[in-house]
């Protein structure tokens, strides 16, 4: 792959993604996968005026034998080194650039049922310090290639010529490989924003996802909920960034308790390094209720059990089957992309930021008006090239949202 367009990326990453201010703290957390790139996203921050940069790396099988040898007590300890580091984050609020190349099978035979264990201890210490720092910071997700992955998805390829075609996909869904990535977020940012208008301006009371594969589901939303899609925020500094790159959603965090019916996966869907295949969840009340998968429907189950809330949706995203990462052709095997290939919904924690004025709400009021709350948020695709959406409207008036795995409007 050629240096320029990978700074080119990197830079996108840097001004577009996090979108880095004179004297900024940047964090990177990375796999050992792609150091060179890692190194260019370094100075690409710097150049953009970040104050320091640090890169936390991690090792995915590391992880794996973690669980296998330490104790459950051992697992679930949150040190005091770690804790000192929650605390800075809330006082510095760094930028939080997130590399994902992991493999997507890497944590296959782990005992993910002790790993859940200790989570759930370690989120009870955890969790105030991630409240306290939540809408107030700039951060980004986004993909670099690892042998691994890249030899799942093109499995008959050498690995290095596996790697640069995970870089040429990566690349061109992320809109990076043109000569201008950043004027080309911009206009992908408009687009988006004016279909949350239209949205927003419905006031939707509910949504009816119907398709050929079973999928029955009417969700419903909250009054003052708004749909979003692109860039974001931040409280208090007013910094415009953008989470995910890439991204081709419009979502809304819908009301907490409020779903009812079955839904379908559209495509496997990767939870801590396993993937599960061919699921589906059925919702009574607001919650799952009843999940089944050909492929590991333990861990599924394990998935909605986490807490309270990760049975309950958070997310409803909507996505056109004829977007560009869908149309590409690669099944990337990895929530970033694959959720923004087609319409997705997630269980867990829902944005406290798709309430209209939420800034003038605690997260505590925020989860009474309907956010749910959960350790977990777990996107996974239930779009299908003919997914009917339909929007009912707080007069009872019916709009129709998606049309065979488009929008309607």
């Amino acid at each position: 792959m050629k240096k320029t367009v990978l700074r080119n990326y990197a830079r996108l990453i840097a001004k577009t993604g996090v979108n880095v201010q004179k004297g900024q703290e940047v964090i990177i957390v990375a796999d050992l996968d792609q150091p060179e790139f890692v190194k260019t996203v370094v100075e690409e921050c710097y150049k953009a005026g970040a104050g320091k940069v640090t890169v936390d790396w991690s090792y995915q099988p590391l992880e794996k034998i973690n669980v296998k040898y330490r104790s459950l007590k051992t697992l679930s300890t949150v040190e005091k080194w770690e804790e000192e580091k929650w605390k800075h984050r809330v006082e510095a609020l760094p930028c939080m650039i997130y590399l994902l190349s992991e493999d997507p099978d890497g944590s296959a035979g782990m005992d993910q049922e002790k790993y859940a264990k200790a989570a759930r201890k370690r989120f009870g210490i955890i969790k105030p310090y991630r409240d306290a720092m939540e809408n107030k910071y700039q951060w980004c997700i986004a993909g670099v290639p690892g042998k691994a992955w890249a030899k799942k998805l093109f499995p008959g390829e050498r690995p290095a010529k596996a790697v640069e075609l995970l870089w040429e996909a990566i690349l061109k869904t992320s809109r990076a490989d043109g000569p201008d990535p950043i004027q080309a977020w911009k206009d992908h940012n408009a687009d988006l924003e004016k279909r949350c208008a239209y949205l927003n301006g419905l006031h939707l009371k509910e949504l009816v996802y119907k398709a050929s594969n079973g999928t029955d589901l009417r969700v419903g939303l909250i009054p003052d909920a708004l749909f979003l899609g692109g860039g974001e925020t931040a409280l208090g500094s007013g910094i415009f960034f953008n989470p995910n790159i890439p991204s081709e959603e419009v979502f809304v965090s819908p009301m907490a308790g409020k779903a009812e019916g079955i839904v379908y996966s559209s495509k496997p869907f990767s939870f801590r390094g396993e993937l599960i295949e061919n699921f589906s969840v059925r919702f009574e009340n607001g919650k799952a209720v009843e999940v089944r998968a050909e492929k590991n429907e333990e861990l599924l189950k394990t998935m909605i059990s986490m807490d309270e809330g990760a049975a309950m949706l958070g997310e409803c995203a909507l996505v056109p089957w004829s977007g560009p990462i869908n149309r590409c052709g690669v099944l990337f095997c990895n929530t970033l992309y694959d959720e923004n290939a087609v319409c997705h919904l997630a269980l867990g924690h829902g944005f406290t930021n798709c309430l209209k004025d939420y800034e003038k709400y605690t997260n505590e009021e925020c989860r009474a008006k309907g956010i749910n709350d959960s350790m977990i948020h777990e996107d996974f695709m239930i779009g299908t090239e003919d997914l009917s959406i339909t929007g009912i409207a707080e007069d009872g008036k019916e709009y129709p949202i998606f049309r065979n795995g488009e929008w309607a409007f």
